[in-house]
């Protein structure tokens, strides 16, 4: 019995050294829209990060509502975006309850990630130099989310 506990413990304890964290959280995360492109799913499931000035959402001016990719969730309202000039989509506040945070320290930094609060999926990181009342900057990788107009 305590031969089996001690063998138990010692692969628990490998696992954690040998496999990263970001794979076991990843395995914790489901794809829910199955058309998302292998570089929206690394973002997306290994946190992974987009080229700045890529996301066709950067130039994006309507009214309307920002969705995450995988669950559609509502995330973030038109009125809160704002160009940061940092070359990802970026706003001021998100809705309600539509991210879960954990702090990052991948570019030995200490940083602030957020992930949706629906489906946990990444989207990035939200920092304390925003422009408005809030002072915060959620720095959005554009693949990650879906903009639908308001009617």
């Amino acid at each position: 019995m305590r031969r089996n506990f001690l063998k138990s413990l010692g692969i628990s304890l490998l696992s954690v050294i040998f496999f990263p964290y970001k794979f076991l959280y990843s395995a914790t995360k489901k794809i829910i829209n199955k058309n998302l492109t292998d570089e929206q799913k690394n973002i997306l499931f290994n946190e992974g990060t987009e080229r700045p000035f890529t996301s066709s959402l950067l130039k994006e001016k309507r009214e309307g509502f920002y969705h995450c990719a995988n669950c559609d969730v509502k995330l973030f309202s038109s009125n809160s975006k704002f160009d940061s000039g940092t070359g990802w989509p970026s706003f001021t506040e998100a809705l309600p309850g539509a991210f879960k945070t954990k702090i990052d320290y991948t570019l030995g930094m200490k940083r602030i990630e957020y992930h949706c609060a629906n489906c946990g999926v990444h989207h990035g990181h939200v920092f304390e130099d925003g422009p408005s009342e809030t002072g915060k900057r959620y720095c959005n990788n554009g693949l990650c989310l879906i903009f639908k107009p308001s009617n």
